[in-house]
C-alpha cells in the first residue's frame, strides 16, 4: 500500500478493537479544528463535549465531500473514528454506519486510492460491526462490479450469503434476499456469455452438448434467485428484465408474460412507468390485440404522459374504431406538448396538426373545445410567442409550418378555426401571424433584372 493507504488503514486498525475500551478513552483531540472547538473540549461535561466534537468533526467531512476535497475529507475521517468510543451503543452503530459511508465516498474518489485499499477498508469494517456485515458486504460487491471484477464480486457475494452470526433479524433477511438476487443476476451475466459465445463458435455435437448443459446450468441458478426477488414489492427492473429474457430464450412464453404482468398490475408494487413499458413490448412482440397494447399504455398515458412511447400510443388509439380512443388520441397528444421537453418534438407537432384537421372534418370540435380549454390561458405563451416563431422559423422552418397550421387552428380567424369558441383573444399577433412577418422579411430581395 502507498502511505495514504496504509495512514487511513491504521486509523481502522485501531479502531478494531474499540468495543472492548468503551469508557476508557481519551478526550478527543483534535489541535487541527478552530480555537472554538478546542475550548469546547477544555470546559463542561465530557459526555457533551465528546457528543459535540464528533458531530463537527462529522459537518467537517461533510463539507469537504461536497467541496470534493477528498484528501482532506479523510483527514477527519481519521478523527471520526474516535466517535465508536461513545457511551451509548446506539450512537456507536451510527458512527460506524457513517464511517462506512463516508470511507467508501471517499476511498471511491481519492486520486491515490485503489481497489486493494477498498477491500482492506471494507473488510476492516465488516469485522468491526457484525451488524453491518451483510449490508457492507453488498456495497463491496458493486463497487468491485464498477471496476470490472465480477468473479471477486461473485465470491464476496458467495461469502456474505454463508455468513452466519446469532438470530437473523427481519433486515437481515432482507439483505440476504439482496444479495442472492445480485448474485442471480451475476449467473444471468455468465448465462448471457456463454449463449453468446454458444452462438458464435462452430462446435461438435458433443461439444455443443457440454456447453449447452452448462448454460442452462447457470439458468437453473440465477431464475431461483430472480424468481425470489421479484415477488418482493419493489422496484426490480435489470432483475425482471433478466429473468424474462431468459424465460423467453427457452420457449416459456407464457411464464415470461405471467412475471411482467405481476409486475406491472400488482398493487402491492410502487407505481413504476418502466412495468408498464416492458409488458407493453412484450405483448407487441407477441403480436398481441391493439385493445390489449391500449390498455397498457393507458396506464403509462396516466404515470408519464410525455414518455416517447405515447406516440405510438396516439397512432394506437387513432386506428381505434372506438370513439372513446380516437377522443382520448387528442388528449394524448395535447398532454405531451405539455411538458418542456417536448416543445420542439416536430413529430407530436405534425400528428397534432394532421388530427386537428381530421377532427374538424368530423366536426368533433367538442373534443378540441375540452382540450384547449384549461390550455387556452398559458399555452399561447409557451408554444406561439413572437420569440419562438423568429426560433423556429430560424432553426427547422418545417417545425414552423407545423405550429403555425395548428396555432392559426387554435387561435387565428376563418372558417377553419374556432378560436371564437376557445375563449381566446381574437389578436392579429398569432405565432401564425409572426412567422409570416418573419418569413417576409427573411427572402433575400433579388437584383433587378437587365433589359436589353
Amino acid at each position: 500500500m502507498d502511505a495514504f493507504s496504509e495512514e487511513l488503514m491504521r486509523s481502522v486498525e485501531d479502531d478494531d478493537q474499540v468495543e472492548a475500551s468503551i469508557g476508557c478513552g481519551p478526550e478527543i483531540h483534535l489541535p487541527w479544528l478552530s480555537q472554538h472547538l478546542q475550548n469546547t473540549v477544555s470546559h463542561g461535561h465530557k459526555g457533551i463535549n465528546f457528543a459535540q466534537t464528533t458531530s463537527i468533526c462529522l459537518n467537517f467531512i461533510q463539507e469537504a465531500l461536497l467541496k470534493h476535497q477528498w484528501q482532506r475529507a479523510s483527514e477527519f475521517l481519521q478523527h471520526y473514528f474516535q466517535a465508536l468510543e461513545d457511551f451509548n451503543s446506539q450512537k456507536r452503530q451510527v458512527a460506524l454506519q457513517n464511517i462506512w459511508k463516508l470511507g467508501s465516498a471517499i476511498l471511491y474518489h481519492h486520486p491515490k486510492s485503489n481497489v486493494e485499499t477498498f477491500n482492506a477498508f471494507a473488510d476492516r469494517m465488516k469485522n468491526i460491526g457484525v451488524q453491518n456485515y451483510l449490508k457492507i458486504s453488498l456495497q463491496h460487491a458493486l463497487y468491485l462490479l464498477h471496476k470490472g471484477m465480477v468473479e471477486e464480486a461473485y465470491r464476496n457475494l458467495n461469502q456474505a450469503e454463508s455468513w452466519r452470526y446469532g438470530e437473523m433479524s427481519a433486515s437481515q433477511e432482507k439483505i440476504i434476499k439482496l444479495i442472492q438476487a445480485y448474485r442471480g443476476l451475476l449467473d444471468y451475466y455468465t448465462w448471457s456469455k456463454k449463449r453468446t459465445e454458444l452462438s458464435k463458435f462452430d462446435m461438435d455435437g458433443f461439444a455443443t452438448s457440454a456447453a449447452t448443459q452448462d448454460m442452462h446450468s447457470y439458468f437453473r441458478q440465477a431464475s431461483v434467485n430472480l424468481h425470489e426477488i421479484i415477488k418482493i414489492p419493489g422496484v426490480w427492473d435489470p432483475f425482471v428484465k433478466s429473468y424474462v429474457e431468459m424465460l423467453e430464450f427457452y420457449g416459456d412464453q407464457d411464464g415470461a408474460r405471467q412475471v411482467l404482468t405481476d409486475y406491472a398490475y400488482d398493487n402491492n408494487f410502487p407505481s413504476n412507468p418502466n412495468a408498464h413499458i416492458y409488458l407493453y413490448k412484450f405483448l407487441k412482440k407477441e403480436k398481441a390485440p391493439e385493445d390489449k397494447l391500449i390498455s397498457v399504455l393507458k396506464i403509462l398515458h396516466q404515470i408519464v404522459p410525455s414518455h416517447k412511447i405515447m406516440l405510438e400510443f396516439h397512432m394506437l388509439l387513432r386506428k381505434s374504431k372506438k370513439e372513446e380512443h380516437q377522443k382520448l388520441g387528442l388528449e394524448v397528444l395535447f398532454a405531451v406538448l405539455d411538458f418542456s421537453g417536448c416543445t420542439e418534438n416536430i413529430t407530436a407537432w405534425k400528428y397534432l396538426a394532421k388530427y386537428l384537421k381530421q377532427i374538424m372534418m368530423e366536426k368533433h370540435l367538442n373534443w378540441v373545445q375540452e382540450g384547449w380549454s384549461s390550455r387556452k390561458d398559458w399555452w399561447p405563451t409557451f408554444h406561439f410567442s413572437y420569440y419562438l416563431a423568429k426560433k423556429n422559423w430560424k432553426e427547422n422552418k418545417i417545425l414552423a409550418l407545423e405550429k403555425a397550421f395548428t396555432s392559426g387552428i387554435l387561435l387565428g380567424k376563418g372558417k377553419l378555426s374556432w378560436g371564437h369558441l376557445s375563449g381566446a383573444p381574437s389578436s392579429p399577433d398569432t405565432y401564425t401571424s409572426y412567422l409570416l412577418k418573419i418569413s417576409v422579411h427573411s427572402i433575400p430581395l433579388l437584383p433587378p433584372q437587365r433589359t436589353r
